[in-house]
């Protein structure tokens, strides 16, 4: 593997930029990481290497890729930009264990990609990526729905969003985002990443969110999708009550809320509580006590 300055310098970057002729495109939140020690960073907190398998989600010039590629077993890149495609080809050719997949992520049918990328090996698959700030949810909700064997999930994101996931109860941070990623994944942030080394650079600081699946979910529940509309709907206006959010989400009738009110005393829930308050053990007595209740 010959050696190669990396791509991640703010020299660097602009001359790669300059030898392809490539302009940013508002529309797909393209922000370049020119920060190496940043690089080594994100590496660094997510274990990677020799026995880790990688999926990258936008790898824009190759920066992190490349890392990346240094540490892991085998990388495999998705980038839906095709003007990046000859970029990449020209920036990650020192590396014969990158692959890049010319593919929207959200369409990607992610267990077909694994077998074919990587086949039965053994080794744990882990997501690290520079998540565009416009998508970073629904990528995230994708790899989680896709029940794929996801090890963790290094990424970065806008560092308000990454407050909000990793939030406690009580928090003003803390929601159903919170808890629908929390449900699968034990959420912690790792450290901040100032926009300062990016370009171009964005309005706001990201921060790396760490994500370690859990080897079952954190509570247990008998209807996962009425668990989830509960917690959807203790969010719906986070100024009103529990008892408020709840009619306004699944009815004001007498039938309702008689089964709500039923529901929330056998839970040990007071109803003038607010969402922000109850824990994902709380929830998941009540949606359990709802689910048992119904007619």
């Amino acid at each position: 593997m010959k050696e190669q300055r990396d791509i991640a310098t703010p020299s660097r970057t602009r001359e790669i930029l300059a030898k392809h002729g490539f302009t940013f495109k508002k529309s797909l939140g393209q922000n370049f990481l020119t920060d190496p020690n940043i690089l080594r960073n994100i590496v660094a907190a997510g274990d990677i290497d020799q026995d880790t398998n990688v999926i990258e989600v936008g790898p824009g010039i190759g920066a992190l890729t490349e890392y990346l590629a240094r540490a892991a077993h085998q990388v495999v890149a998705f980038e839906i930009d095709d003007r990046l495609l000859p970029v990449l080809a020209d920036t990650l050719s020192p590396y014969d264990n990158v692959s890049v997949v010319h593919q929207d992520i959200l369409q990607a049918r992610i267990d077909h990609v694994l077998q074919e990328q990587f086949g039965n090996d053994g080794r744990p698959v882990k997501v690290v990526a520079n998540l565009p700030y416009y998508i970073t949810t629904p990528i995230m909700m994708h790899f989680l729905d896709s029940k794929v064997e996801i090890a963790e999930m290094i990424v970065m994101m806008q560092k308000e969003v990454a407050d909000r996931i990793s939030a406690k109860p009580g928090t003003k941070a803390y929601g159903s985002l919170s808890i629908a990623v929390q449900y699968y994944m034990e959420a912690s942030v790792a450290f901040i990443v100032p926009k300062t080394v990016f370009v171009p650079q964005p309005n706001v600081d990201s921060a790396i969110l760490k994500l370690t699946k859990r080897p079952q979910p954190a509570v247990d529940v008998t209807n996962e999708k009425a668990f989830f509309g509960l917690t959807k709907a203790a969010f719906l206006q986070r100024r009103k009550t529990f008892w408020n959010n709840l009619q306004s989400y699944y009815g004001k009738d007498e039938a309702t809320k008689a089964w709500l009110q039923q529901s929330l005393k056998e839970a040990e829930i007071d109803p003038i509580r607010r969402g922000e308050t109850l824990s994902l053990e709380e929830f998941a007595r009540l949606s359990n006590v709802m689910e048992a209740n119904k007619k």
